[in-house]
């Protein structure tokens, strides 16, 4: 019977994304499973970036904007965005910060029901969801509820006349549990709410159908699972059926009817431009462009379909290897509730991850007792996996 390290040199050998792996930087010897919070970097960003600075800010100068297409870009990137998202052109737009996203979202999504109280909020969700939630809350008058994820629908059914906006997470950062976008999505709308999802964990990792299933609101970042450089602009996406009556807290220049008319009062832009808010970090765009073509040579299904093998077989090792060390499996093993990432639980959580980075193994941790793993499908092998939860149980014994 063959070991584990030679089923997953076979299985290395049949993957059918393994030519994709050469198109990021990797380190030698390194073994990178923090993808879920930063990307590794793909190789044609370097020279992009160069080029950018050299022929296009260096040469160009201003005439850069209209030569070299940098004023459009939030739209164009955004659109290559919206096609991983399973979203028609025209309602995506990529600029600013994840923050900023949230908080312009949930504001607008706050006012498309302007006759209900309630903002609710998964009560795990990632801090800065929350903060900002409860910030949105108070600035419009609302009341915020924080409940798990799980309790959502019961909650719907219960208060469905309160209920203005229901914002989740498509993963759980910490656990890194799938959550069914598409059954809640239509769970809210019984209940007349507006969704929002936080799509941070789930774009660029596996299919993500907004239009199919009616999604309100949704933002991501562009630093994780797309690779598109630390701090990298986030996107906001808003269905089309919403754009009309889209009433935006932050109403930058950019996102004007008529943005070089320097007009008194603002006029919104018509569509999705209206989302735009101030100028557009240039560098930092199309870097993530650059990023995005990696997606060029694969289909999102088979880039779930191996992190979902990575992930069943980072399990099974867990399960021998760790568990009898003092490891408990805290990601579901169901593979329809699993996300991109396997998170294992120790007492010594963060002591193990920084004493695996000393053996060339990259993870993170999260308080009080979290090891995560992320399993980024373009450049993690199976090799990897097995390495380590070998460095892992090594360290524990």
């Amino acid at each position: 019977m063959a070991t584990r390290w030679e089923r997953a040199q076979r299985l290395d050998e049949e993957d059918p994304l393994a030519h994709v792996r050469k198109h990021f930087a990797l380190p030698d010897d390194v073994c990178y499973l923090d993808g879920n919070s930063l990307g590794a970097l793909p190789r044609g960003v370097g020279d992009r970036v160069r080029e950018v600075v050299d022929e296009g800010w260096g040469k160009q100068l201003i005439r850069g904007w209209d030569g070299a297409g940098w004023w459009e870009a939030p739209e164009r990137i955004g659109d290559r965005i919206g096609g991983l998202l399973g979203a028609a052109a025209g309602q995506t737009v990529v600029g600013e910060t994840t923050t900023v996203q949230i908080f312009n979202a949930l504001v607008a999504a706050a006012r498309l029901r302007p006759d209900r109280e309630l903002i609710v909020t998964d009560s795990d969700h990632f801090p800065t969801d929350r903060y900002l939630a409860a910030s949105v809350a108070r600035m419009l008058g609302k009341r915020l509820l924080l409940v798990p994820v799980a309790e959502a629908p019961a909650l719907l059914r219960e208060r469905a006349a309160e209920i203005a906006v229901l914002a989740l997470p498509a993963v759980d950062f910490r656990t890194g549990e799938l959550w069914p976008l598409r059954e809640l999505t239509a769970e809210a709308h019984g209940a007349g709410a507006v969704v929002m999802w936080d799509l941070c964990h789930a774009v660029g990792a596996m299919p993500v159908d907004l239009d199919a299933a009616e999604v309100d609101v949704a933002v991501g970042c562009s630093y994780k699972f797309l690779s598109g450089g630390p701090g990298a602009p986030a996107f906001i996406y808003v269905a089309e059926r919403h754009h009309s009556r889209l009433d935006l807290p932050l109403t930058g220049w950019t996102g004007h009817a008529e943005p070089f008319a320097m007009a008194a009062e603002y006029q919104p832009a018509p569509g999705i431009a209206r989302a735009r808010v101030g100028t557009p970090h240039v560098l930092s765009l199309l870097a993530l462009e650059a990023a995005l073509a990696v997606f060029d040579l694969v289909e999102l299904a088979a880039v779930r379909a191996k992190s979902v093998a990575l992930g069943n077989f980072l399990i099974e090792c867990a399960e021998s290897e760790l568990v009898p060390l003092g490891f408990e499996v805290v990601t579901p093993c169901d593979e329809s509730r699993r996300g991109s990432q396997v998170t294992l639980r120790h007492p010594q959580a963060y002591e193990l991850v920084r004493l695996l980075a000393g053996r060339g193994v990259i993870g993170d941790s999260r308080p009080p007792n979290l090891l995560r793993f992320g399993l980024n499908a373009l450049y993690v092998s199976y090799q990897d996996v097995h390495r380590a939860v070998q460095e892992l149980a090594a360290l524990a014994r």
